[in-house]
């Protein structure tokens, strides 16, 4: 008889939730980890970094204060400080995960998990017989051509949550959501940023439109954004750096004194065995079916190293389909077109579904419903006045096809829209939901009510 009914290799998002699933249906569960509990989410992105954007939030209200009728003197801050907490705030979080991993009995095997063959996990110095494995061993970061990094000026966002000094000047490669969060701390406390994007624009993934409004906000941060552009090298002097850029406007060369990488993942499938045990992989990560399981019956991966989606919490609901399918469950498939997508730079990002442009090109006809934040009373009471809700729509039916948002706490409004979305619900159910006066959430109401040409608290001409 096998030691374990499951063994998981990684305690990520995926992982852990994996093994901690697993065990509540009563499969005898391990969790294998090399580094630290948590994975690169808690210990090195999702987590480190939500909490010195908050540190930024603080710096950006006392450089706002005067606004308020407060006078704040002499007022320094300590990024130094900031790391500090960061670090303090994931060691209460995986503390945490870990004690849950024990109430719930799954046993902790410390060390590098490696696949012997479908029904044998290496680690630790132990073989683990299991009759099925998880793989969730996450991505690590990919480096492009003609910008290597060095740990040092050249950095990722792994090397970006140890520095403890805000750099004076940074160039930032690649303006998706590390790159836009980071950017947004770093000015915060005073540096200047220069992001760079490959694409046309900078969050590339999200509506046109939201885009535009993050890069309008960006600029009056003082923050510069160069789209369409390509990294042609960099050269490095001592503990500074030149990166030379081309774009449509030509090439320039900036000065800066770090350059962070935020572009390209790979999956962790090297060395894990995957070859042993006949494990089979698509350009870089463990390719898998609706229900989470590789090629080889038993075997199954889950989280950033399937290349799905890579988003923790994405991860996490693959770890609990690949849990309950093992325990002889049906859960629902995953709908990642559906899943929400979070930027925590301010102003905040959210979305999920189709964008305007994606809908149309899929042959629907839409409405779109759209409210401004400045027309928000509590908004107004913040001080947080950009931004915007839109909702695209199908025309005849009202069915939400996507929503996107940039505002203050636009992420928390993610959950409403979500089950909205799975309830089936229409853009008339959303405007017929009385919210709470006043709260941010009111402008997910007005945005519906504005598909439906029936908005309140902005003038629109009639429509017909």
């Amino acid at each position: 008889m096998p030691d374990f009914d499951v063994v998981v290799i990684g305690s990520g998002p995926g992982g852990y939730v994996a093994a901690i699933r697993a065990a509540q249906l009563g499969l005898r569960t391990a969790i294998v980890e090399r580094d630290e509990v948590g994975g690169v989410c808690l210990n090195w992105g999702c987590i480190p970094s939500k909490a010195l954007i908050r540190n930024a939030e603080v710096v950006s209200l006392f450089e706002n204060a005067e606004e308020f009728g407060i006078t704040a003197e002499n007022v320094s801050y300590d990024f130094s400080r900031a790391i500090d907490r960061s670090r303090e705030v994931v060691k209460k979080l995986t503390a945490g995960v870990s004690l849950l991993l024990k109430r719930n009995g799954v046993e902790y095997v410390e060390g590098f998990g490696v696949l012997e063959d479908r029904n044998t996990v290496a680690a630790g110095g132990r073989k683990l017989s299991t009759e099925n494995v998880v793989i969730a061993s996450g991505a690590a970061f990919r480096e492009i051509p003609g910008l290597p990094i060095d740990g040092e000026t050249v950095i990722t966002s792994r090397e970006a949550l140890e520095t403890r000094d805000a750099p004076e000047r940074v160039v930032i490669v690649g303006a998706g959501a590390t790159g836009a969060e980071f950017a947004y701390v770093w000015s915060a406390y005073g540096a200047e940023v220069t992001l760079v994007e490959l694409m046309p624009r900078i969050v590339p993934n999200e509506d046109a439109e939201i885009s535009r409004a993050l890069a309008r906000s960006f600029a009056k941060q003082g923050i510069e954004s160069i789209t369409g552009a390509r990294v042609e090298g960099v050269d490095l002097d001592g503990e500074s750096a030149v990166v030379a850029v081309t774009s449509e406007d030509g090439q320039r060369v900036i000065e800066c004194d770090k350059a962070l990488v935020s572009v390209g993942t790979k999956g962790n499938v090297e060395g894990i065995g995957l070859e042993d045990a006949g494990v089979a992989t698509e350009r870089g990560f463990i390719s898998v079916d609706d229900r989470m399981e590789t090629n080889v019956p038993g075997v199954y991966a889950v989280g950033d190293v399937t290349g799905r989606m890579l988003l923790a919490h994405v991860a996490s609901a693959q770890g609990v389909t690949a849990a309950e399918r093992i325990a002889g469950l049906e859960p629902p498939r995953l709908d990642y077109e559906t899943m929400p997508r979070a930027i925590y730079c301010k102003p905040q990002v959210a979305s999920f579904g189709l964008t305007e442009e994606q809908a149309k090109e899929r042959g629907y006809e839409v409405r779109v419903g759209r409210f401004p934040v400045a027309a928000n009373g509590k908004a107004l009471g913040l001080g947080e006045t950009e931004g915007m809700v839109k909702l695209v729509v199908e025309a005849e039916v009202g069915d939400i096809l996507g929503a996107h948002m940039i505002g203050p706490e636009v992420t928390e409004l993610l959950g409403e829209l979500s089950m909205a979305r799975l309830l089936e619900s229409t853009d008339k159910e959303l405007g017929w939901l009385v919210h709470p006066h006043p709260t941010v959430s009111e402008i997910v109401k007005e945005a519906a009510l504005d598909a439906a040409g029936e908005a309140v608290h902005i003038y629109r001409p009639r429509r017909g």
